[in-house]
C-alpha cells in the first residue's frame, strides 16, 4: 500500500538480534528468480589498494507499475517496491557503486539507527550532489539494509536512508519526475551469500507494517549474492 495512505506507528526498537531475524525471515520468503549482475567500471583505488568497481542501478518505487511487475502492477499493484528487479550478483572484493532513484514519500522511520549510514566507503552516501552520513529520521521513504548470513566466510553489513520527497512532487498517478537521488559504494569480501531489505515499515498499514511488500522478494526484499569473478 502507498505509504502516503499509512498511518503512524510508535517507535519500534530493532536490536541487532532482531536485525538477524529479519535477515533470516527474508532469506526464507518467495523467491524471485531474476537476478542484475553488477556492471563492470574499470578500477578504483580504496585504502584497500586498487579495486575491480562495478555499478549497480535500481529504484523505489511507491507502487508496483513499474519495475519486474509490468504496467498491471502483477499481483500486488499497490505494494511498494524496487525495481527493475531484487536480486544482485556483484563479484567479490571489489568496490560497488550502488545509485538508487527514490520516488516514495515517506515519514518518521521507527529506528533513528537506520536514519544513518552503515557500511559504505567514508561511512557516507552522496544524496542529490551532497555527501551525507545521515538524514532527518523525520523525512525518511525507504532504506537498502544488506544483512551477512551464516555460510558469508566475511560479513557485510550496509544501511543507507533513502529521504523521502514531499507529497507536493508526487503526482496522483505516475512517478515524480524528480526524484532524490542517491549513491553509495561499499567493498566486498569473500563470496558469500547475503539478503537485503528495507527497513522502513511499509506494509499494510497495520501491525504487520514489516510484513507485506517488506518480507516479499521482488519488492522491498532479495538476494546479494557476492561470488568469484
Amino acid at each position: 500500500m502507498n505509504k502516503r495512505l499509512l498511518g503512524a506507528l510508535g517507535t519500534v526498537i530493532i536490536g541487532a538480534g532482531v536485525i538477524a531475524g529479519i535477515g533470516t525471515y527474508v532469506a526464507s520468503a518467495k523467491n524471485d528468480s531474476r537476478v542484475l549482475a553488477a556492471t563492470p567500471a574499470g578500477t578504483i583505488n580504496t585504502a584497500q589498494g586498487n579495486l575491480p568497481h562495478y555499478t549497480l542501478d535500481m529504484s523505489a518505487y511507491p507502487d508496483s507499475m513499474a519495475g519486474s511487475h509490468g504496467t498491471t502492477g502483477g499481483k500486488h499493484p499497490g505494494w511498494v517496491t524496487y525495481g527493475p528487479v531484487t536480486n544482485f550478483q556483484v563479484p567479490a572484493h571489489s568496490v560497488i557503486t550502488v545509485t538508487i532513484k527514490q520516488y516514495d514519500s515517506g515519514a518518521r522511520i521507527t529506528n533513528d539507527f537506520f536514519a544513518s549510514v552503515h557500511g559504505t566507503i567514508d561511512g557516507t552516501a552522496i544524496i542529490n550532489g551532497k555527501a551525507v552520513k545521515s538524514v532527518d529520521p523525520e523525512a525518511v521513504g525507504h532504506t537498502f539494509t544488506l544483512h551477512g548470513l551464516s555460510d558469508a566466510k566475511s560479513q557485510l553489513f550496509v544501511s543507507v536512508p533513502l529521504p523521502s520527497l514531499p507529497d507536493a512532487l508526487i503526482p496522483s498517478s505516475g512517478y515524480s519526475k524528480t526524484p532524490n537521488t542517491i549513491t553509495f559504494s561499499l567493498i566486498t569480501g569473500d563470496a558469500g551469500k547475503y539478503v537485503w531489505n528495507c527497513e522502513y515499515p511499509c506494509g499494510d498499514g497495520t501491525i504487520a507494517r514489516f510484513g507485506g511488500p517488506m518480507s516479499t522478494q521482488g519488492y522491498m526484499s532479495g538476494n546479494f549474492d557476492v561470488v568469484n569473478a
